[in-house]
């Protein structure tokens, strides 16, 4: 995964990465969220989703101690951090405000 992770912030369009649980209730609020977003933004962003469960090492490296947590990524930088869920118009506005 920690390759393919690299290759896939690496990218020139924004990636947003959605840290999550399986057992997670406000996780579970966030998912349709995200798709109203992708909806929105389309070819725009990259949404992955990350099992921190299943993916501990990665989830140590970028310190993710709740879920869910989202982290925006463009060119492998790292541009923008959050846990919780927010609302799509707030997450539409921070990709914007990083294009």
């Amino acid at each position: 995964m920690k390759d393919n992770f690299s290759n896939i912030i690496n990218s020139e369009i924004p990636v947003l990465i959605d840290f999550y649980a399986d057992w997670c209730g406000p996780c579970k609020v966030l998912g349709p969220i995200l798709k109203e977003v992708k909806d929105e933004l389309g070819s725009n962003i990259k949404i992955v989703k990350i099992d921190v469960d299943k993916n501990q090492p990665l989830a140590a490296k970028y310190q993710v101690r709740g879920v869910p947590t989202m982290l925006l990524f463009k060119e492998g930088k790292q541009l923008w951090r959050q846990s919780g869920v927010l609302q799509k118009n707030d997450i539409v506005g921070i990709i914007n405000s990083h294009q």
